[in-house]
């Protein structure tokens, strides 16, 4: 039985790692991540919400992972993936992401 995943709007459909790889690649573009940190940062995702989650995941759950192991991985990367993943709105919403990155590492 293969892993579900839970969107907003609530539709579930079956878990596409390609669908992630594309969004995290994206994310990765002329950054200094291989496709091998790639690969396992997505099975730590995976296997870390699999024992929280079970069988249905929320969508929100995956990119909000994503999102920390980006934050200990390459800000860059994560600023990039966050923008997406939050949708931000304007140029605001992106500095204030910015700001609170930098207050962590401080």
């Amino acid at each position: 039985e293969g892993i579900i995943v839970v969107k907003r709007d609530g539709r579930r459909e079956e878990f596409d790692r390609n669908k992630v790889l594309s969004g995290i690649s994206r994310a990765c573009e002329k950054r200094p991540i291989d496709l091998e940190q790639i690969d396992m940062l997505i099975t730590d995702v995976m296997v870390e919400l699999e024992n929280e989650f079970d069988q249905e995941i929320p969508s929100r759950a995956i990119g909000e992972r994503v999102m920390g192991k980006f934050k200990q991985i390459d800000q860059i990367a994560y600023v990039r993936f966050a923008s997406v993943y939050k949708d931000f709105r304007d140029i605001s919403e992106l500095e204030q992401e910015i700001a609170d990155l930098r207050q962590g590492h401080e």
